[in-house]
């Protein structure tokens, strides 16, 4: 019995550190976005009116907000549909057939991984840059006449945006992939194979199915981590005003003096994500494939 006190006073002082920690730096300032989103403050003023929920009737009537919100919608669904198809592909391709040198690329296709998102941005602002950029030297290359696009106005920052985060999580995930896709026998394909089965039939019937827990996994985590990495793309490599997401709407009410609002702001985005990670976590949720 002393054993059992002392092995539960051994956990308790190893958990508390951490429970304190996310309680002071985690739960205390959301659950204050959720109280000041109930209140009218400017910025740097200590006085507060309380309005209740004026700022979220004001919100969902701000056609900017709306704006910012289908932008991150768009993000969310083009960026996780094309990076996990790119991914999943290449994992494919780099697990199953004989390529020299598949170490050579999982580095390449990691490193934009380990770049700062600052780096990445400066990377494709040279990229997109009208003048002597990149993609239109490319472009003017073969069309034969100098093209002068402004890939970072409208209408096509949002394209701009895509390939820029595409490019940057592609490398992790196909990393991931392959480390599940290798651990699945080579006597399973053998057997598909005897039957008939084509490559993409394996593929869809058998490689998908077989690492599904990992592909849902990840599809959550990546689904909510494109809101922060849309705002974070956005301030970086967007000039202010030609596009915004949830986040960066958020921010610049905050900067214009508006932090009740902004809060309030803060919270939709919060209860969106959290809504849209449950529904994903439902919608794949699937009996696992075992081998």
């Amino acid at each position: 019995m002393e054993k059992r006190k002392g092995q539960g006073l051994f956990i308790t002082l190893c958990v508390a550190p951490a429970v304190i920690l996310f309680t002071i730096f985690m739960i205390v300032p959301t659950l204050n976005v959720f109280r000041m989103s109930l209140f009218e403050r400017g910025a740097y003023s200590p006085t507060e009116t309380f309005v209740g929920f004026n700022n979220f009737k004001i919100l969902f009537s701000d056609p900017k907000f709306i704006a910012s919100m289908q932008n991150t919608i768009l993000l969310i669904v083009v960026v996780t549909v094309v990076t996990f198809a790119f991914a999943l592909t290449f994992a494919a391709i780099l697990t199953k057939e004989k390529i020299k040198g598949q170490n050579f690329f999982r580095v390449i296709f990691y490193i934009p991984n380990i770049l700062s998102i600052v780096v990445i941005a400066g990377i494709f602002s040279a990229i997109y840059k009208p003048e002597n950029g990149m993609l239109n030297s490319i472009l003017s290359m073969f069309s034969g006449k100098t093209v002068m696009l402004l890939w970072k106005d409208q209408p096509l920052v949002v394209i701009s945006v895509i390939i820029a985060m595409v490019w940057q999580a592609i490398g992790y995930y196909m990393v991931m992939y392959m480390a599940s896709m290798s651990s699945v026998p080579l006597s399973l394909y053998e057997s598909a194979s005897l039957d008939g089965a084509g490559r993409i039939t394996q593929f869809f019937q058998l490689t998908i199915p077989l690492v599904w827990t990992n592909i849902r996994t990840t599809l959550t985590f990546f689904i909510i981590s494109t809101i922060n990495m849309a705002f974070l793309f956005v301030k970086s490599m967007v000039a202010k005003g030609m596009m915004d997401v949830g986040l960066s709407f958020m921010y610049n009410q905050k900067d214009a003096g508006l932090y009740g609002y902004s809060m309030a702001a803060g919270v939709i985005i919060f209860l969106f994500s959290f809504l849209l990670s449950a529904f994903v976590n439902r919608a794949t949720k699937r009996e696992p494939l075992e081998f």
